[in-house]
């Protein structure tokens, strides 16, 4: 079995990665300001005087190493998931109480990362089939040097639902110094996905399409380009 301590890292390079994530999440002015995170600091000083709740659309900027930051266009997409987080919203390489960029190497790992997380929230909540939530694709590269958990023996980290593993893994691998890890999709055949722990691994964030999810009482079934209208059956090969 492999461990923090003999994992391999590889080098990471994709050109055309893809987030998925809820349309709800508006651009967050700071991060999008051609101003050097360096002075981040003073902006929010000034602005806290007319905006007492400027805190609330930043988040926990601390949580995020200055030297890490990032800034500039698109640049929400990267900073809001380290500002954002908490222990009500674990993930597999997270408790929640830090962020965690996750990022599909292609489009169709993305959808079905997320439509499994959504599917799993509608059971929850009983909902009536319909369609549901909107959701935002996200293009972007990675370029990081990441801990390597395909190839070999299955790791405990990958396990499909319990991520008690994983999250202590990533917990020793981050406090160890490692950018994240590169893994095989738990939801989609031969998909990859990274876990990025700083948002300067990635960069060039791109808003695409805007997605409608279909929800059947059981499973997504149906996705939808809120664009074009067009509307996709949803269909995973083992």
């Amino acid at each position: 079995m492999r461990t923090a301590d003999n994992l391999p890292v590889s080098p990471v390079s994709w050109t055309s990665a893809v987030r998925i994530i809820r349309s709800a999440f508006p651009p967050i002015d700071l991060f999008e300001d051609i101003a050097d995170p360096a002075d981040w600091p003073l902006l929010i000083s000034a602005e806290q005087k007319t905006n007492p709740r400027i805190m609330t659309s930043i988040g926990n900027l601390d949580l995020v190493p200055l030297e890490r930051r990032v800034g500039g266009p698109g640049a929400s997409w990267l900073m809001a998931p380290f500002t954002h987080v908490s222990l009500d919203r674990p993930s597999r390489f997270t408790d929640g109480s830090y962020g965690v960029l996750y990022v599909a190497q292609v489009f169709e790992t993305a959808l079905f990362e997320t439509i499994y997380h959504h599917a799993r929230f509608m059971a929850r909540t009983a909902e009536a089939a319909g369609w549901t939530s909107q959701f935002r694709e996200i293009a972007l590269s990675v370029d990081a040097e990441l801990q390597d958990l395909r190839g070999g023996a299955r790791h405990p980290a990958l396990d499909g639902e319990d991520y008690t593993a994983s999250q202590a893994l990533a917990k020793t691998l981050r406090a160890n110094g490692a950018d994240g890890l590169v893994y095989p999709s738990a939801r989609h055949a031969s998909g990859e996905c990274a876990a990025l722990f700083y948002p300067d691994c990635a960069a060039d964030p791109v808003q695409g399409r805007h997605l409608d999810y279909h929800w059947d009482g059981e499973r997504v079934d149906l996705v939808r380009d809120a664009g074009s209208g067009a509307v996709f059956r949803l269909v995973q090969t083992p």
